[in-house]
């Protein structure tokens, strides 16, 4: 079962473990379908593999909804995605980030618990964030053994979800393994997030915010990549350990727009300082860490797992996409999010 799997990465998780793997079972994607959950994004999955892939819709903070889909399938392995995952919207209302991302960890930990007992041929996979480590300085990176120093609310509800998994593998043996990964880019990306965003801005010729001095520095993950690595660590991993999975990449926030802008402009056929000329800096977000950078050589040298995307020709492939699919991109925009959008963006 995979939680959140018509999200940006649960989908791309799916799609690369049923078109890329020698998987040869089911996956139940276990979604309760808000705004960033799109049935779209596995459309052709749905189409192509009927009797391996089956949509439920629910809601992990609902016990007894997760326990029915649970024994009715008689899964054996949950990869938990589903998380309110965008800090903009854990600092306007963190309530529902406390609900989702400990709560219904909770109640996902406890039903497979019940259904499980003491099988050790099973496995609960939990996906988390380097966010959770706070912000670095210009030198150093994140391991595995890093101190906890969230800064946000979802960073911090994320945070308190990674240690009830923890708590579950030492208290009751529960069989887990951990992720936290670095920022994710590529196709069926909700458009929130900073490189969808700028790159459909840039297509309707929209200004560019940009926090602060542009400066913040994130380590940016191919979204199959990750995909990949997290499959590696729920075929190979040890039980109880914690990965790190990063790009191996960073990029100032200005410096990314700006490549943004001229990879945009050649595929338009446009003038990039048309486009460079957009970008705007707005006030700084909230508790905005400066550096995130993760050191992944754990899963590189215990997995034989490492990062194959170029940044650049993910880049190119992640604008691709996005200019060829205005359709999806209409689907998702429209209703409450656009609402929300054009409320915290559009003005700035």
């Amino acid at each position: 079962m995979v939680t959140g799997g018509a999200g940006f990465i649960g989908a791309n998780f799916i799609r690369y473990v049923l078109t890329k793997t020698d998987f040869t079972g089911r996956i139940i994607n276990f979604d309760k379908l808000t705004y960033a959950g799109n049935p779209e994004n596995l459309a052709d999955i749905a189409d192509q593999y009927p009797a391996r892939y089956v949509l439920e819709q629910g809601d992990i903070c609902d016990p007894k909804r997760v326990a029915d889909v649970l024994q009715k399938y008689q899964v054996d392995a949950v990869a938990h995605f589903a998380a309110e995952s965008h800090v903009d919207r854990s600092i306007l209302g963190p309530g529902e980030f406390v609900r989702t991302n400990i709560e219904g960890t909770f109640t996902l930990l406890e039903a497979v618990r019940d259904l499980w007992k003491d099988r050790k041929d099973v496995l609960f996979h939990h996906v988390s964030t380097d966010e959770v480590y706070g912000s670095l300085g210009q030198e150093g990176y994140f391991t595995e053994t890093t101190p906890y120093d969230p800064r946000s609310p979802y960073s911090a509800s994320k945070a308190a979800s990674d240690h009830l998994v923890s708590a579950y593998f030492h208290t009751y043996g529960l069989a887990v393994t951990k992720s936290n990964c670095s920022n994710n880019y590529g196709p069926y990306h909700f458009p929130e997030k900073l490189i969808p965003l700028m790159i459909l801005k840039l297509q309707k010729g929209e200004t560019l915010p940009v926090y602060g001095d542009g400066k913040n520095i994130r380590d940016w993950l191919y979204v199959e990549d990750h995909a990949e690595a997290i499959w590696t660590v729920m075929t190979k991993g040890v039980l109880g350990e914690t990965y790190n999975v990063g790009g191996e990449n960073e990029w100032e926030n200005l410096k990314l727009v700006q490549v943004l802008c001229e990879k945009t402009a050649v595929a338009l056929g446009r003038p990039a300082q048309e486009f460079l000329s957009l970008i705007r800096f707005v006030p700084d977000r909230p508790g905005h860490d400066r550096r995130y950078a993760i050191d992944c050589s754990k899963i590189k040298k215990e997995l034989g797992w490492k990062p194959r995307t170029e940044f650049s020709q993910g880049l190119e492939k992640t604008v691709a996409w996005y200019l060829a699919n205005p359709e999806w991109v209409q689907n998702v925009v429209s209703g409450a999010y656009k609402t929300w959008l054009e409320r915290n963006y559009s003005a700035r």
